[in-house]
């Protein structure tokens, strides 16, 4: 098979497409012809040497997600079929034609989604449930502050937020990315600069926002103290502007707020299962009544792979960079 490889950390340059041998799936698994895998930020990480993949999975071939059509049973699956189209997260490999996982960890491709609409659900609409309800239990009448609202996660979080009922509240450096979350549901829109956290405060009547959904990291740390409510939950989820910043723990106490932080791809198996089969009950829904929509900004042919993490690191996309297989 292809499979697009990490021959040494560095930049874009160090991907190239190599011929792997075709994974077989162990028990309980299956093996998946990939058509579509999504990029994520997880994997610049990965290529600059930063953010190894867990034991057990492929270590030089990145990529979190996927989307394709199921190839191979392994012993002892018997709710799958050949043929079936699914989606999934996987703790590596997914840059690939073809990949294995566990079958308990697979989501059905609702009917009415496309290919590519199917390759820019599994990561960003799996993340932003599982932070936004598993996690800090967001409620209807709540109000949410969505960081970089306009990457792949924040235009989910936007989508469930407004299906559950919260008021959204949203931040991003380019207007552009403003005015199309608006379309997606975002109520108050507010730029990314110095004087956000004012801004918030003075969208929510001086009280502040009940959660926080922060995909940009330290450097919006003091702010988010500032922009929370008493009782506010926070999680966080990306670190692009990095993993270190001083917290006044005065102030956390004082509000009676908490802060937590979350990943998908290190968790165990079991944990994957149960998120998987939550999000296909819960969630799935929404993409066949329409309430729910994947946002697709480009897709990359998987040869150019290189130029895809280079547009990525760009920032210039609003939703989900795709590779195509075929």
């Amino acid at each position: 098979m292809n499979a697009i490889v990490i021959r040494e950390p560095g930049g874009p340059e160090v991907l190239e497409l190599q011929d792997r041998p075709t994974p077989e799936p162990a028990s309980g698994e299956v093996r998946v012809r990939v058509l579509r895998s999504g990029l994520n930020r997880a994997d610049l990480s990965q290529r600059r040497g930063r953010y190894p993949a867990p034991p057990d999975w492929p270590q030089d071939i990145p990529g979190l997600e996927f989307s394709g059509v199921i190839n191979e049973l392994g012993a002892g699956v018997h709710h799958w079929r050949p043929g079936d189209r699914v989606m999934g997260i996987v703790g590596g490999g997914g840059y690939a034609e073809f990949l294995t996982t566990h079958a308990s960890t697979l989501v059905p491709v609702p009917d009415g989604l496309d290919d590519d609409g199917a390759g820019a659900v599994p990561e960003v609409f799996m993340t932003a449930y599982d932070a936004l309800f598993r996690q800090l239990g967001l409620s209807a009448g709540e109000t949410v502050l969505i960081h970089a609202v306009g990457s792949g996660v924040g235009t989910a979080a936007v989508q469930l937020g407004a299906r559950a009922g919260a008021r959204t509240v949203g931040t991003a450096r380019t207007p552009g990315k403003l005015d199309r979350a608006r379309e997606l549901g975002l109520e108050v829109a507010i730029p990314g600069d110095d004087h956000w956290p004012a801004a918030v405060r003075e969208a929510t009547g001086g009280r502040g926002v009940d959660v926080i959904l922060d995909l940009v990291g330290a450097a919006y740390l003091a702010g988010n103290l500032e922009a929370m409510a008493p009782g506010a939950r926070q999680v966080v989820v990306g670190v692009p502007s990095g993993s270190r910043s001083e917290v006044d723990l005065r102030v956390l106490m004082g509000k009676r707020a908490s802060i937590r932080g979350t990943v998908l791809r290190a968790r165990p198996l079991a944990e994957k299962a149960l998120l998987a089969d939550e999000f296909a009950r819960r969630v799935l829904p929404g993409f066949e009544d329409g309430s729910l929509k994947p946002v697709v900004d480009r897709v990359f042919p998987a040869a150019e792979v290189a130029a895809a993490q280079a547009y990525m690191e760009s920032n210039e996309n609003f939703g989900k960079i795709l590779l195509a297989w075929g």
